[in-house]
C-alpha cells in the first residue's frame, strides 16, 4: 500500500488545495492582497474608472507615458479613455519577443438607451429605456439596487461625469420586477430566459411632477431634467452622446464565514486586470513585458477599443522604436511572432448547486489556484484558440518552479455550452497564447464569487510569467 502511495504521488495528477498546500505568511499575504482588489473594484465599475484608476497611478509608480518617456523602462500609453498598455523594458530587446498579459476592463451590465427618458403615460412614472450589455441573465437585474455610473459628453467637449447610487446618502435606481400573484401567464408560463424580456427593463427614474405649472405636459419627465440641469448642466440632447451604465450598487465583500471568498461585481475580467497590473508593477522581466486593458470583449471584442483593433500593435510598435530598434513592418510581424500571451480572462467554477453542466476532472475547483485553459469555444472547439502543447508545457512547468497554485480548467462539458475569450484575437498575430485566470462562481451575475486563494495565485503566475517565461 505504502508503494503504492508513492507511486500515486510520484505519477497522478491532482489539483492542490491552496490553504492546505500555502505557507502561513502566503496565506496571509492572499487575505492582505484582496483587500487592494476589493477597493479596485469599488472604484472601477465601469471600463472608464477602471482605466482612470490607473491614470492617477501610473506615474507615481514610475511609468511615463511613452511619446514622453525620455529613456525610461517602464512606459504606458492609454487612448480613448478605455485601452491602456503598460510596458517595462528587459534585459533582452524588444524584438527578441515581447510577453503580453492581456485582460479585459469591461463587464457585462444594462446601458441607458441614447435617448431614455420618457414619462409613463399610465402611471405617471418618469423612466428610462435601457439596453443590456453582453451576455447577462436579464431577470436578476430586476428590484436590484442599481447605480448609475457613465459621462456626458457635451457639444464644445466638456465631459461631465456621473457617480449615483454608490454613496449610502445617494438615491438608487431600480427596475421592479413583476410580484408572483400575477405572474402565473406573464412568467411562470415561459422559458427562463423569456420571463423578462428587454422591453420589460424600464428604470423607475423619478416620480414627482413639475408642480409650478398645473398644465405643463409630461411635468415628471420635465422635473427629472430640471433635476438633472441643476446638479449637471445637462439638457435632455446631452443624452444622445452620454455613455451611462447601470451596475449593481455597493461595495464589493468578503464572502464566507472564514472571509475567504470576493463577493462583487465584474470580476469578469477586472480581477485579471488588476492582478496582472500589480505583477507588472512588481516584476523584473527579462524579456520586455506588456499589460494589456481592453475594451469589449463582452460584445466580441469590436470597436477601436477592443482587442480587434490595431491598439497593442501600434504600442509594440513604439515600444520597438522607443527602445532604439527598427520598427518596420516586417520587424513588428517576427517581434509578434516571437511574443508569448497570457490571455487573462476568468474560468468557471465547479458551482455545487449546479454540478451537472461540468466535468469534475476538467473544470475549474474554487480554492485550488489559477486556471491553465488549453482551449474555450463551443462544441467542436469553434472559436477557440487551442493553445499549442509546447506552449502548455511551458507555461505549466513555470507556475511549478514558481510554486503557483495551478490547476487544468475547461469551461463546462462538450456541447453543455461554451464561450470564448481575447486569445483568438491575440493569436491572429502568430504569438503564443493560452488563457490563464482565475475560476469564478456565478460568472456573468450581479455579484460574481471568488477566492482569495485564487486572486493571489492568479498574481503570482502572473509575475512568474514576466519573469521566467
Amino acid at each position: 500500500m505504502k508503494k503504492a502511495e508513492e507511486l500515486s504521488k510520484k505519477l497522478c495528477y491532482q489539483r492542490k488545495n491552496f490553504w492546505r498546500e500555502a505557507s502561513v505568511n502566503e496565506k496571509k499575504l492572499s487575505f492582505k492582497f484582496s483587500e487592494g482588489y476589493k477597493a479596485f473594484l469599488d472604484k472601477c465599475k465601469t471600463e472608464r474608472e477602471a482605466i482612470e484608476f490607473y491614470a492617477d497611478i501610473l506615474e507615481n509608480k514610475g511609468f511615463a507615458e511613452i511619446d514622453k518617456a525620455g529613456k525610461s523602462a517602464k512606459v504606458y500609453r492609454l487612448a480613448r479613455k478605455k485601452n491602456a498598455a503598460i510596458a517595462v523594458l528587459g534585459k533582452k530587446t524588444v524584438s527578441e519577443g515581447v510577453n503580453i498579459i492581456v485582460s479585459h476592463i469591461d463587464a457585462p451590465r444594462v446601458d441607458l438607451k441614447q435617448n431614455p427618458l420618457f414619462e409613463d403615460g399610465d402611471t405617471k412614472l418618469g423612466m428610462m429605456r435601457t439596453h443590456y450589455y453582453g451576455g447577462v441573465k436579464k431577470y436578476p437585474w430586476m428590484s436590484t439596487p442599481l447605480a448609475l455610473h457613465g459621462v456626458f459628453v457635451k457639444e464644445n467637449g466638456e465631459i461631465v461625469k456621473v457617480s449615483i447610487g454608490e454613496d449610502e446618502k445617494d438615491p438608487v435606481f431600480v427596475m421592479p420586477d413583476l410580484l408572483p400573484h400575477l405572474a402565473r401567464k406573464e412568467q411562470y408560463s415561459k422559458k427562463l430566459g423569456e420571463a423578462v424580456s428587454a422591453g420589460k427593463m424600464n428604470l423607475i427614474f423619478n416620480s414627482i411632477p413639475y408642480l409650478e405649472d398645473k398644465d405643463a405636459k409630461e411635468a415628471v419627465k420635465l422635473n427629472a431634467l430640471i433635476l438633472l440641469n441643476e446638479k449637471y448642466n445637462i439638457i435632455e440632447e446631452n443624452f444622445l452622446s452620454a455613455e451611462l451604465e447601470l451596475v449593481p450598487a455597493g461595495k464589493a465583500r468578503d464572502a464566507g464565514i472564514d472571509r475567504s471568498l470576493v463577493l462583487g461585481y465584474g470580476q469578469d475580467d477586472r480581477i485579471c486586470a488588476y492582478t496582472s497590473a500589480e505583477a507588472i508593477f512588481a516584476a523584473k522581466p527579462n524579456k520586455a513585458a506588456v499589460v494589456y486593458l481592453a475594451d469589449k470583449e463582452e460584445i466580441g471584442s469590436e470597436g477601436n477599443t477592443g482587442a480587434r483593433s490595431i491598439f497593442i500593435i501600434d504600442f509594440i510598435a513604439d515600444l520597438l522604436k522607443h527602445n532604439g530598434e527598427s520598427y518596420d513592418s516586417a520587424t513588428l510581424r517576427k517581434t509578434l511572432l516571437k511574443s508569448q500571451v497570457l490571455s487573462a480572462d476568468v474560468n468557471a467554477g465547479i458551482n455545487p448547486n449546479f454540478p451537472g453542466v461540468h466535468e469534475k476532472d476538467n473544470a475549474v475547483h474554487i480554492g485550488f489556484g489559477v486556471s491553465v485553459t488549453k482551449f474555450t469555444g463551443r462544441g467542436g472547439k469553434s472559436g477557440s484558440n487551442d493553445a499549442n502543447a509546447e506552449f502548455n508545457a511551458k507555461i505549466t512547468g513555470i507556475f511549478n518552479k514558481e510554486k503557483v497554485n495551478w490547476q487544468i480548467g475547461a469551461l463546462g462539458k462538450v456541447d453543455e455550452g461554451g464561450g470564448g475569450t481575447i486569445a483568438k484575437f491575440m493569436a491572429e498575430y502568430g504569438a503564443e497564447v493560452i488563457d490563464c485566470g482565475p475560476g469564478v462562481l456565478g460568472m456573468h451575475s450581479l455579484y460574481e464569487l471568488t477566492s482569495k486563494a485564487d486572486i493571489y495565485s492568479c498574481y503570482k503566475a502572473y509575475k512568474a510569467f514576466f519573469e521566467k517565461a
